[in-house]
């Protein structure tokens, strides 16, 4: 699975506040949810940033609540993947629940820039940076992610499952 898009760079401790405020939390419409994706704190997400780009983050990224909206509000945006020097695990397994592509790739945020063009390969581990030609190493995640992720999230998958396809 490939993904290409520009960078929208994030630091270290985004928590899911940031990345989806509390005061939301009523709103079950998915597209009405990322609507509302980085608002308080990275407004010029919402009015810059392109379906298929991609949020690069520092340590730790999806700290805070387990709100799956947080994630939700990423994919239903039209990110193109996640990419982070670590997650909080609820925030992990919830993108990997919907289907948001997601990654690990320690070290990452020195080596991409705002407005950076990048290149993932998931099965292979490896991103490149078409503005420097840095190939940058993630870690590779297990068939059984990509399988969720390819599938669009655990209930398409556990939907496909059951029909035999």
């Amino acid at each position: 699975m490939k993904i290409e898009g520009g960078v929208w760079k994030f630091g270290d401790n985004i928590n899911t506040d940031v990345i989806y405020p509390g005061r939301y939390m009523s709103i079950t419409d998915p597209a009405e949810t990322a609507k509302h994706a980085f608002e308080t704190v990275y407004p010029q997400f919402l009015k810059e940033a392109k379906p298929g780009d991609i949020v690069v983050a520092g340590k730790y990224f999806g700290c805070g609540s387990s709100r799956e909206q947080a994630a939700t509000a990423l994919k239903y945006f039209g990110v193109g993947a996640v990419i982070a020097e670590s997650f909080a695990r609820i925030y992990y397994r919830n993108a990997i629940n919907l289907g948001l592509p997601i990654l690990v790739a320690p070290g990452i945020t020195k080596k991409v820039e705002n407005g950076d063009t990048i290149e993932i390969e998931f099965e292979k581990g490896i991103i490149r940076n078409e503005r420097t030609g840095e190939v940058i190493n993630a870690q590779t995640p297990p068939p059984f992610i990509m399988e969720l992720i390819k599938d669009g999230g655990l209930i398409p998958h556990l939907k496909k499952a059951r029909s035999g396809d």
